[in-house]
């Protein structure tokens, strides 16, 4: 693979990452196709590009694509390509979880209002609207204190515990 072969492949590669983190997938399968075509599959640029071709493919619905690509990815000469591949076949042959009815919120189709209709225009299929209260104000700060009311006489309980702790080293060094 010549340099300018693999730069071309390194730019597929990054417009794809982009357009993938962006959430235009297809355009990311794009990218990354012609990324794999450009550069070696068997290297370990190409093991990456072909594993980011994984999670487009997944993020299309092309999850027949994605397994058998993965499965190619198991057989990869590179040792971590190899072990991403592996990961990412296993998620993808996991069995898809069920989710309960009521875990998910049902949106209206708007669609289904004609534009003459003025009757229900500004109310809700779900019940009145509610009402907030107004915030309260938070409260003010307090003044801050005085420095002259402050009691700075020494505490003697600090005195009691500087002496036991000089008498507990003390004892310690005439034992040793």
């Amino acid at each position: 693979m010549t340099d300018d072969t693999r730069d071309r492949a390194k730019t597929y590669f990054a417009q794809g990452q982009a357009a993938f983190e962006r959430g235009s997938y297809r355009e990311a399968v794009e990218c990354f196709e012609a990324a794999v075509q450009l550069a070696k599959a068997a290297t370990p640029l190409g093991g990456e590009i072909q594993t980011w071709l994984v999670n487009a493919y997944s993020a299309v619905g092309k999850q027949q694509e994605a397994i058998a690509l993965c499965q190619a990815l198991a057989r990869h000469p590179d040792l971590e390509t190899r072990k991403q591949g592996k990961n990412l076949l296993y998620i993808l042959q996991a069995p898809q979880l069920q989710r309960p009815t009521n875990w998910m919120t049902q949106i209206p189709d708007l669609d289904a209002i004609s534009e003459g209709s003025d009757k229900n225009l500004g109310s809700s299929v779900y019940g009145a609207a509610t009402t907030y209260k107004p915030r309260s104000r938070p409260k003010p700060e307090a003044p801050p204190i005085d420095p002259s009311l402050i009691n700075r006489s020494d505490n003697g309980f600090l005195w009691a515990a500087l002496v036991g702790i000089v008498l507990v080293l003390g004892g310690l060094l005439w034992l040793s």
